[in-house]
């Protein structure tokens, strides 16, 4: 007999379910950025008025929209899941068993979520099943938020911050990194669970991307010294770990001009600078991502109208080393079927959307599921 432990496969997955939420938000009553587009069609009179019409509009959207996040979920067939803009466990527990119990049987037993430092109370979150697909028990160890620590205790407060108004003592996850300790079968295998600070909207004449820079460069620079701090520098290469979620940054893009009559053209470009070069640059962490065409590598579709479109990778699943070359012949998928039809595809890479997909609403979320196969050797 050789020796060596079998080999047991793991299906981990990260998911941006956006908003999803147990309470009503009324906070675009007297912030325009979040109040909806349907609102503003409309002469309000007041606040009561306004929070009247807002539960309406918020019922009437959830259901179609929760069953097309499920049904992205499922779709992986991921047996760990690590998600983005959560509201809190009671929100996920009733999705969960509302939504997804109904397309994955057993589904998710186990949740785990520390409240963060958003402000509009939106957190990272994990759920899990209790065994692999291969029968393989999932164990809960313990988890850990980093969500308290500041730019002074990291030493990581620069000009760069400084000209954004932050201060040395602000907190410096805008989210969290929230780190998670589980067991595969009794292999040891640590999530470090986040969401960078949004790029936001121009300001000073300088891009959104580029002015909030400085903020996720320093928020990757955090999830590296912790994941060093904890496992050691020359040692963090060999352990089991990944990093999950939705970094609101991309090292590249494809760039779409054109229109429908005309035809569209898509455009590949490779930015200067990324705050995801502190995890890139020197192999510290691999994006397993990078291993698709290029065409087939991004997770959202942005624009900001005719003028402003392009596709990138917003969320990662970032492994060690040591899992990267364990795995170094699996490629991830990228579920795109709840995407809304606004989306524009590259041409012969078009998904089947789900029934009751809109134009632009309602949709799985505006972010793309990405799900990999991990052997843990």
């Amino acid at each position: 007999m050789s020796g060596k432990s079998p080999q047991m496969s793991l299906r981990l997955a990260t998911f941006n379910v956006e908003n999803l939420m147990n309470r009503f938000d009324f906070s675009g009553y007297r912030n325009e950025l979040y109040q909806d587009r349907a609102l503003k069609l409309y002469d309000i009179a007041d606040e009561r008025e306004y929070r009247s019409l807002e539960k309406a509009r918020a019922v009437a959207h959830t259901d179609d929209a929760r069953q097309l996040t499920a049904l992205a979920i499922a779709d992986t067939r991921a047996d760990i899941v690590c998600m983005q803009e959560v509201d809190n466990i009671e929100a996920l527990n009733a999705f969960e068993y509302g939504y997804l119990f109904k397309m994955t049987g057993s589904g998710y037993r186990r949740k785990y979520m520390s409240s963060g430092n958003d402000s509009r109370g939106i957190d990272v979150a994990v759920m899990m099943r209790d065994e692999t697909a291969d029968g393989q028990p999932i164990e809960f160890v313990r988890m850990t938020s980093h969500a308290h620590h500041t730019y002074e205790e990291f030493d990581l407060f620069n000009d760069a911050l400084a000209e954004m108004e932050m201060q040395p003592h602000d907190r410096l996850f805008k989210r969290d990194c929230l780190e998670v300790d589980l067991t595969v079968a009794g292999r040891p295998l640590t999530l470090y669970l986040v969401h960078f600070k949004s790029m936001g909207g121009g300001r000073n004449g300088v891009a959104g991307r580029e002015f909030t820079m400085p903020v996720r460069t320093a928020e990757a620079k955090a999830v590296r010294r912790i994941i060093e701090d904890r496992f050691g520098r020359e040692r963090s290469a060999s352990k089991r770990w990944a990093i999950c979620g939705d970094c609101n940054d991309y090292n590249e893009r494809i760039v779409i001009t054109g229109d429908q009559w005309n035809g569209y053209h898509f455009d590949p470009v490779v930015e200067k600078q990324s705050s995801l070069d502190e995890f890139l640059s020197d192999g510290f962490a691999e994006n397993p991502v990078a291993r698709l065409e290029e065409f087939d590598r991004w997770t959202l579709f942005h624009t900001r109208g005719p003028d402003e479109r392009h596709l990138c990778q917003l969320d990662y699943i970032l492994l060690s080393p040591s899992v990267a070359e364990a795995n170094s012949a699996t490629l991830p998928e990228i579920i795109r079927n709840g995407q809304p039809y606004r989306t524009v595809f590259p041409p012969g890479r078009e998904a089947e959307r789900y029934p009751r997909t809109g134009w632009d609403r309602p949709k799985a979320s505006d972010h793309c599921p990405v799900v990999i196969e991990l052997d843990l050797i």
